[in-house]
């Protein structure tokens, strides 16, 4: 029996192309890709929505977490970066070539997508996909079940293992075909079309490109400490991130490396702040002020904030008066 490898995000496209192969017979295995930029909810290392899709399909489901490999194509992607730091080309060329190294693992004759021409402007162009094709070195061997009639016949097609009268013409991003289809399938839970990378967030990527210009060796920690509270940039060597509730105070401590500032308020109800980098006496006054800014005071005097190094118990204080609103948007990045 011919078997084919669905990249199966859990989105309705994906579901869709992979019922529609499904139901011409062919053996298929799900696999998920996610990343440290992925806004899906994780659980145990696993795509929630993909693992529901695959199960509802019945199919068995192989999830792969690519985040520190990830980290080197968005430093500097071959085929730049979309609106915002999205670098979509480079990424489906990393993530064909890791889905093809499974599909030979596998045994597997072709790979499923459920790209729908032109339903994103920068990679799922016929251009583009023609190139990721060549690139990721599987030319003729991705069927795009959606709009398969769109395109010229793939391998599965020529060879007969998929009937491509049964495939699709869908184009653009008008979703009332795939919602159509999916009454068809009785298909009704899945998640609606929103954005699910991080990279395509303007106040996310304004964030990742500071730490860029900055930090150009980054590594995993950095990137999860731009997705908590409020990002303020000092110098080129120094910025304070502050918390903006429990949640993301907890994370902060979490994320906090050695030599990192811990900030936190005495006796008040507050934020936590982690401060990274090089801080003279004078920012870590600014530090201070900043926090005191968003803690719960009923008047103006000034605050008592404790802060220590994240490797040790020795906590030093200092008295600080909230800083005015105006000055704190000379460092704010978002």
């Amino acid at each position: 029996m011919i078997k084919a490898i669905a990249l199966l995000s859990g989105g309705l496209d994906s579901i869709l192309a992979t019922k529609l192969i499904l139901e011409q017979g062919i053996k298929i295995e799900a696999i998920n890709f996610f990343t440290i930029f992925c806004t899906c909810s994780r659980k145990n290392a696993s795509c929630l929505a993909s693992k529901s899709a695959a199960d509802k399909l019945g199919i068995p489901l192989k999830v792969f977490e690519v985040s520190k490999e990830y980290l080197e194509i968005i430093k500097k992607p071959k085929h730049g970066y979309g609106s915002q730091m999205n670098a979509c080309i480079d990424c489906r060329i990393f993530i064909f070539k890791k889905a093809k190294e499974y599909m030979k693992e596998r045994d597997a004759s072709f790979l499923i997508t459920g790209e729908v021409l032109g339903e994103r402007p920068f990679s799922q162009r016929k251009d583009a996909l023609m190139i990721i094709e060549k690139e990721a070195s599987l030319e003729g061997l991705i069927l795009r079940p959606l709009s398969a009639k769109l395109l010229k016949p793939t391998i599965p097609e020529k060879k007969g293992w998929v009937a491509r009268e049964k495939l699709l013409a869908i184009q653009g991003r008008c979703r009332r075909p795939q919602i159509q289809l999916a009454r068809q399938f009785s298909i009704n839970d899945y998640p609606c079309p929103a954005g699910g990378c991080l990279l395509t967030d303007p106040g996310f990527s304004k964030r990742l490109r500071d730490l860029m210009e900055h930090n150009p060796n980054f590594e995993l920690n950095d990137v999860q400490l731009l997705k908590v509270g409020r990002h303020f940039r000092f110098s080129p060597n120094t910025k304070l991130i502050v918390g903006r509730n429990e949640q993301e105070n907890q994370k902060l401590l979490s994320l906090a490396k050695p030599q990192d500032l811990c900030f936190y308020p005495k006796d008040l109800k507050g934020p936590v702040a982690i401060g990274r980098g090089e801080f003279s006496s004078d920012l870590i006054y600014i530090a201070a002020s900043i926090l005191a800014r968003y803690c719960d005071s009923v008047d103006d005097k000034p605050i008592k904030i404790l802060y220590k190094q994240s490797s040790n118990n020795i906590t030093k204080s200092l008295f600080s008066k909230a800083i005015c609103k105006e000055k704190i948007r000379d460092w704010l990045i978002t």
